[in-house]
């Protein structure tokens, strides 16, 4: 009997720490440097960003918490990806399509940005220099509003170029990456145009507008596309932009004063006030 009492004693100590240890592993807290996911369109195709977003909470971040002239993995736990879904160019140097980890140095006067080809390292454990892909040396710069969390953004953007920026406490960094997609753009334009319906005259001619290309071939299409949607006051605002390029300002003038009539039927105040701008720059270049 004292046997038996002293085993049913015994499982109910192992079922609570058995229950214990569940709701341990069941407990969700906040994690103290969350992971962010940056998902960015960019000329053809995507960058990416990965990384996990450690806050100040009353520390110094540079000098302190990121120690200067170290290799950092620029956040917090794993090293931080970034994904380039086609060939770039990172401040000038090719970088093929693919995922690498992105480490810094961080120094008093200038950083040096590093794109790495092993992407398994948890943190620096594991870094070596000779898988570096990439490396150059950046200016920081001083920002006015303090950053508490870790902040990483791709910004200034253009059809063909970007900048990824990295901002902490009062301190911003960044580097550009550019796309040369114009001999891809151009093979696209001409197997797109080469069905005789429904051929994107608009999207042809906004490229060639964009691009400084042939803007004499960019009003031919815009025309094209004007034939196709002719209540379509964003194409006609485009076809006044292409005339204020080519000197026609007065041709200009006309276009978008169409294009505001259409607008304001379509409720569209922002063509209004492009269109309106536009129409002063058009008469300043008279």
């Amino acid at each position: 009997m004292r046997k038996s009492k002293k085993s049913l004693v015994l499982g109910l100590a192992v079922s609570a720490l058995f229950s214990l240890n569940t709701f341990a592993q069941q407990l969700k807290s906040p994690a103290p440097s969350p992971t962010q996911t940056l998902k960015q369109n960019f000329a053809l195709g995507d960058i990416t960003l990965e990384y996990s977003r450690p806050s100040l909470k009353g520390r110094v971040a540079f000098g302190e918490v990121v120690p200067f002239d170290k290799v950092w993995r620029t956040g917090a736990n794993a090293s931080t990806k970034v994904t380039f879904s086609d060939k770039v160019k990172v401040e000038g140097n090719d970088v093929p399509a693919g995922t690498y980890s992105l480490y810094t140095i961080p120094g008093k006067t200038e950083w040096t940005i590093i794109l790495n080809k092993n992407v398994t390292n948890w943190g620096t454990d594991g870094y070596k220099q000779e898988e570096d892909l990439v490396r150059f040396k950046v200016k920081p710069m001083m920002i006015s509003e303090k950053v508490e969390t870790f902040t990483m953004n791709v910004g200034e953007m253009t059809s063909t170029s970007a900048n990824v920026d990295l901002m902490w406490e009062k301190t911003h960094v960044g580097f550009s990456v550019t796309a040369n997609i114009d001999s891809v753009m151009m093979k696209n334009i001409d197997m797109a145009l080469a069905p005789a319906d429904k051929r994107p005259y608009f999207q042809a001619a906004n490229y060639y507008y964009e691009n400084n290309k042939d803007l004499n071939k960019a009003l031919e299409w815009v025309n094209k596309a004007v034939d196709q949607n002719p209540k379509a006051f964003y194409v006609l605002h485009l076809k006044a932009k292409i005339q204020v390029k080519l000197k026609d300002n007065k041709g200009a003038i006309a276009t978008a004063e169409q294009s505001i009539a259409m607008a304001k039927e379509a409720k569209n105040d922002d063509y209004v006030k492009l269109n309106e701008k536009l129409i002063e720059e058009a008469k300043k270049g008279k």
